[in-house]
């Protein structure tokens, strides 16, 4: 069954109760405070209410007399006796201050806002007409919802008749609240606005149609609601009193949906479908499975433990970003509910009192990926043997087009926002620009041997390069990411000049709005051999593939532009932006273009209008497994692609070319 994305939730419910009140008794007593549940045989079972009851002191008393003699008594204690016990819940004495039968207005009176949730009552008296054996009072009700953080105010007004037993309220259903009837009851309405969406550049949304299970009820046909909500809350985890209350508080013949499961919940989906009177339904919508979901991240409904951590109270339809776009736009996306009082008639909505939040919709969150980019991505990792990542961004803005991963079994996963990698001579990029910012020119001969000795320690190429020697030059040697000839060429090189090219390509100078991200980082190097490590990316020097993407866009734009990934704010970049020169830009390109003919790189060089730099490093603290990078540009298009493998052989050419070639058929 096809739905929209909207999970707006109408029904009647109950507001939240405070988190400090007792869970799991119901019934609230039918009598005076110290008296023993069910002492009035009106049916009600016991409930703990800890509540803060203020007596109000007469605000306002008008009395208007109209005596047939001097001695006729007045209504006004009365009427004040009856508000006092019932504010103090003493309800069966101000029960015996009607004209309705003691029990029965007890447990009317103490079963009056139940529906409500309310944690206090205050009710103040305003003003008494009486004109002989007639007496008419007014009051003003006060109701506070407990941990909805709302209070419901109301006018009153009852009658009251002076007899042989003195004043006595003439009892019905309206002296609670104006013209209500015998079998209606109050209960709070409230209506979640459906989650809004993550949108792409174009307006689309990211999520993609997939199954979501919906788990309800119909409250008339349970045979026992409290045992029903005894079992889901068992089952869910969910607080019994608060589903029990939504169950208690809706309309009886329409169907409440309590809870919202994905796919992956597919044990409790069926502990939950095994509970007598509970229906689990599959329906599609844009809700868990984005095209994106390194960046968009997850979204947890109302069985998420977050909410339970925090103490937030259940209510159906909550929906609650776990991590990334979802998670940093969570009050954008979802808005406030709307919360109104009103009778029901058997368990049918009568009429609406009274309007305590209109709510608000929420917002969608316009981000700067691009479908087709993205796509793209998605498809070049589908399948693949082993874990990767793509990020894509756009060289003449800095916006991010596309973040994707695969993580294949038996595999780590690879981060492409948040990750921590060696860049091996990808980064070379960078070390090139600050190699040629000394003079170094691209024909400068510099050997391409086996090793290199640099202040005692030996550099060697990893694979082995058997093919340059002596008579290569530096354009060679970068095509080939030889790291012999690179570490040797560091010696040319200062810390302060590196770390300030490194600075000029945005290392450790950007953020995101999602809360898990890297900006790179390059140390400090003490000295030679640790300056010829960082040179060649394999000594200090962190990235995230994010971050080597953006190094590419410099090279394509001449301009470091900080990364941006949400189009409807301005989001944080804190590195200025920095102009790498005319000419060392004219060089470099000319170097990344030379490494895109290689053989090596062939199968990447789509249409013949790419530029790039591999490189090859170890993953993390062992030996095992080794991270591929193939980094660059083609058009305006930058991108970094990293893959994992177990040999210093193997390369990410072929994934990228995949990737550029989708792209290419995409336009």
């Amino acid at each position: 069954m096809l739905r929209s994305g909207s999970r707006a939730r109408p029904g009647a419910h109950r507001a939240p109760r405070s988190a400090s009140r007792v869970r799991g008794s119901r019934a609230v007593k039918a009598g005076d405070g110290d008296s023993k549940a069910g002492v009035f045989g009106v049916g009600l079972r016991s409930r703990v209410m800890f509540v803060r009851l203020t007596v109000v002191a007469v605000l306002a008393v008008v009395v208007i007399v109209g005596l047939a003699s001097s001695r006729a008594s007045s209504a006004e204690p009365t009427v004040y006796q009856f508000l006092l016990d019932w504010q103090s819940r003493h309800y069966l004495q101000a029960a015996e201050l009607t004209t309705g039968r003691p029990n029965r207005v007890a447990g009317e009176l103490a079963g009056a806002y139940q529906d409500l949730g309310a944690t206090q009552l205050t009710l103040a008296m305003t003003s008494i007409s009486q004109q002989g054996s007639a007496a008419s009072a007014q009051f003003v009700a006060s109701v506070n919802l407990g941990s909805t953080g709302l209070t419901w105010s109301y006018r009153g007004q009852f009658r009251l008749r002076d007899g042989s037993g003195g004043w006595h309220v003439a009892w019905s259903p309206s002296v609670i609240m104006p013209a209500m009837h015998d079998g209606e009851r109050l209960a709070v309405v409230t209506t979640e606005p459906g989650r809004s969406q993550l949108l792409d550049s174009a307006g689309q949304p990211l999520a993609v149609l997939s199954p979501v299970y919906e788990v309800s009820v119909v409250p008339g046909r349970l045979a026992n609601p409290g045992r029903t909500a005894a079992a889901i809350a068992a089952v869910s985890q969910l607080p019994q009193d608060q589903v029990e209350a939504q169950i208690e508080s809706a309309p009886s013949r329409q169907q409440l949906v309590l809870l919202t499961l994905q796919p992956s919940q597919a044990a409790l989906r069926a502990k939950l479908a095994a509970i007598p009177g509970v229906n689990v339904q599959q329906h599609l919508e844009r809700l868990f499975d984005s095209i994106a979901p390194d960046v968009t991240g997850s979204v947890g409904t109302e069985t998420a433990s977050v909410l339970r951590d925090n103490g937030d109270p259940y209510v159906p339809g909550t929906t609650v970003g776990l991590s990334g776009l979802q998670q940093a736009f969570q009050s954008k996306l979802t808005g406030t509910p709307r919360t109104e009082v009103v009778l029901q008639d058997k368990g049918r909505l009568a009429r609406v009192l009274d309007v305590l939040s209109a709510g608000t919709v929420g917002k969608p969150v316009h981000t700067t990926l691009n479908s087709r980019v993205q796509i793209a991505a998605d498809e070049a990792l589908a399948q693949l043997p082993d874990s990767a990542a793509i990020v894509a961004v756009q060289p003449s803005s800095g916006q991010i087009l596309a973040v994707a991963s695969h993580q294949a079994a038996g595999m780590p996963a690879l981060q492409p926002l948040s990750g921590r990698y060696r860049p091996g001579q990808s980064f070379t990029i960078i070390s090139a620009a600050a190699l040629l910012g000394t003079g170094l020119a691209p024909d400068s001969p510099v050997p391409c041997n086996s090793s290199n000795e640099v202040d005692g320690s030996v550099f060697v190429n990893d694979p082995p390069e058997q093919s340059l020697g002596r008579n290569s030059t530096f354009t060679t040697d970068f095509a080939h990411a030889c790291a012999t000839a690179l570490a040797g060429l560091s010696m040319r090189l200062t810390s302060g000049d590196l770390a300030a090219a490194a600075g000029r390509f945005g290392i450790g100078g950007w953020q995101l709005p999602v809360s898990s991200y890297f900006a790179g980082s390059i140390g400090q190097p003490s000295g030679e051999v640790d300056l010829a490590a960082d040179t060649i990316g394999d000594g200090d020097v962190q990235v995230s593939p994010l971050g080597m993407a953006l190094a590419a866009a410099v090279v394509e734009s001449g301009r470091w532009h900080p990364p941006s990934l949400v189009t409807d704010m301005a989001d944080p970049g804190t590195a200025t932006e920095g102009v790498v020169s005319g000419q060392v830009l004219t060089d470099l390109r000319g170097l990344m273009r030379q490494a895109a003919v290689t053989a090596a790189h062939q199968g990447a060089d789509v249409d013949g209008s790419v530029y790039d730099q591999a490189g090859n490093a170890p993953f993390g603290t062992g030996k095992r497994l080794r991270i591929s990078w193939f980094v660059g540009y083609q058009g305006n298009v930058a991108f970094a692609v990293v893959e994992l493998g177990k040999s210093a052989y193997d390369s990410a050419a072929p994934l990228a070319g995949s990737f550029l070639k989708n792209l290419l058929t995409k336009s």
